[in-house]
């Protein structure tokens, strides 16, 4: 058992991540006493203490600025006393690399000055910030095709699935559990995207995601009628990128798919997260590794020419044997994209640790590794990168896709935050960006996450965001008389 001592509770966060990405097996305990001296004291179970005395920290005001600099510290007490260098620092946590270095790039940074800043407040080694520079470029690149000031992205969600796997923390509900209901909840979610069409006239649409949950639980009708309800209310004369996110294998049919390939529908997903037959039957996937190649190459007939399969690697049980032969079955698909997830090690713990002989500097490492060299045989290059908080081994989740495919826009849109989300759906969030002198500001919509509370208050739902959008508008209206410039 390790234990962390805080002096202040604004520590608790970030040293607790960092401590826990070193000792991701040991429970850690927390607690906060303001009148101790040290800023934080940490006992680790070998007997050793390390103690951080105020004087040897920034003296600042900046809250941020004081927070980093004891995580610092702390990161370089553990790398020593362990001998181990995260991949990422250990200092990244809650924060997307990827936007943090298209922010220095829009400010003007030389990538050499990108590299020395991520060294220096963060500790990234130069890899990972290659890796992080060269997708910041390719996503800056693809969002410039956008018009971020007048544009927004559509998202529909669908919170069921045929099955809840383990690792999962997604919201989202076993199909058989609401049967009865999935009627009811597509009529609420028709009627919320009928009014945000109305809200939104006269702006670009750019991207449409279906997601989940697993889109493709609802019956071929229901589909079309989803489908068809898009397709009549919106403009989708621009739209970059429209994707429907099939995702389980087990709730694909021909008779879905045709129904896709009816719609300017230019993305799916075909998402195993493994080929190991035994580790799908342990996580609660009700699909073969058969079913994976089965419906892939019948996705290929029906025309789809944009496939992406999701990976995860960690998953109990699995080794680096494991992940390599998982990754020879997707090279002879051959996929257009490829996402790679390093498992949150807060979710394994569903499974217990029970016969779990990965370790994730040495087996982690070697996953993630195979996987980028299988994406690089593809011809996928990365496009795309985020972390979690708990990430196995400290990695990271990568995107990786053909270059002359549009591949994942929304997701790039998701994670560097620069552009209107309109949002339907049971718990989706509707985000609004603008840009002001001191940076970026986001302003969140939510509706209920509950499926019985957001079908019997959908009129409430489509009034919150009614009136959201109308007051950012009236934001917008005070600080144009300000002489603020509004980006949208």
């Amino acid at each position: 058992m390790i234990k962390i001592e805080s002096k202040k509770n604004k520590f608790t966060y970030n040293v607790y991540h960092v401590t826990k990405a070193f000792y991701p097996k040991e429970d850690i305990v927390q607690t906060v006493d303001e009148k101790q001296e040290p800023l934080v004291k940490i006992h680790l179970p070998e007997g050793t203490c390390f103690s951080l005395a105020p004087e040897e920290c920034v003296q600042t005001e900046d809250v941020q600025e004081e927070k980093r600099d004891v995580t610092k510290k702390v990161y370089q007490f553990l790398s020593k006393q362990t001998g181990q260098e995260l991949a990422w620092g250990g200092m990244l946590t809650g924060v997307r690399p990827t936007k943090l270095v298209m922010q220095k790039i829009e400010q003007g940074m030389t990538k050499e000055e990108i590299f020395g800043f991520l060294k220096e407040q963060y500790c990234v080694g130069n890899k990972k910030a290659q890796i992080a520079y060269e997708i910041a470029c390719r996503e800056k690149a693809l969002l410039d095709q956008l018009d971020c000031k007048n544009g927004y992205s559509l998202y529909a969600g669908i919170p069921f699935c045929p099955s809840i796997c383990s690792y999962c923390s997604f919201s989202s509900s076993p199909i058989t559990e609401w049967k009865d209901q999935v009627e009811c909840y597509l009529d609420a979610m028709i009627k919320e995207l009928k009014a945000t069409a109305k809200l939104m006239q006269g702006k670009t649409l750019d991207t449409v995601y279906i997601g989940g949950g697993t889109p493709t639980t609802l019956e071929a009708d229901q589909l079309d009628r989803l489908l068809g309800t898009i397709r009549e209310n919106f403009d989708l004369e621009h739209v970059l990128e429209f994707t429907v996110e099939a995702g389980r294998p087990d709730s694909i049919t021909r008779e879905k798919l045709e129904v896709i390939r009816k719609y300017p529908v230019t993305r799916i997903s075909v998402n195993p997260q493994t080929m190991q037959q035994k580790t799908l039957d342990l996580v609660g996937r009700k699909h073969t590794v058969e079913d994976v190649e089965q419906i892939f190459h019948l996705a290929r007939e029906l025309g789809f020419d944009n496939i992406n399969m999701d990976l995860i690697a960690g998953l109990p049980g699995e080794d680096a044997a494991d992940m390599q032969d998982t990754l020879e079955k997707i090279e002879k698909l051959h996929p257009d994209s490829l996402t790679v997830h390093a498992l949150a090690i807060k979710r394994a713990a569903k499974f217990g640790q029970e016969g779990r002989t990965m370790d994730p500097g040495t087996e982690i490492t070697q996953m993630v590794e195979a996987a980028a060299v299988s994406a690089e045989r593809m011809g996928l290059v990365p496009y795309y990168l985020y972390r979690q908080k708990n990430i196995a081994g400290n990695f990271e989740n990568v995107g990786y896709a053909e270059q002359d495919k549009a591949g994942g826009v929304y997701n790039i849109l998701i994670m560097e935050e620069k552009q209107a989300i309109l949002a339907c759906g049971a718990g989706a969030s509707t985000k609004r960006v603008w840009n002001l002198p001191d940076g970026y500001h986001i302003e969140r919509c939510e509706n209920v996450k509950d499926i019985k509370q957001y079908i019997a208050r959908i009129d409430e739902m489509i009034e919150r965001k009614k009136h959201f959008l109308r007051r950012i508008e009236n934001e917008k209206y005070l600080l144009k008389r300000a002489g603020t410039l509004f980006v949208h």
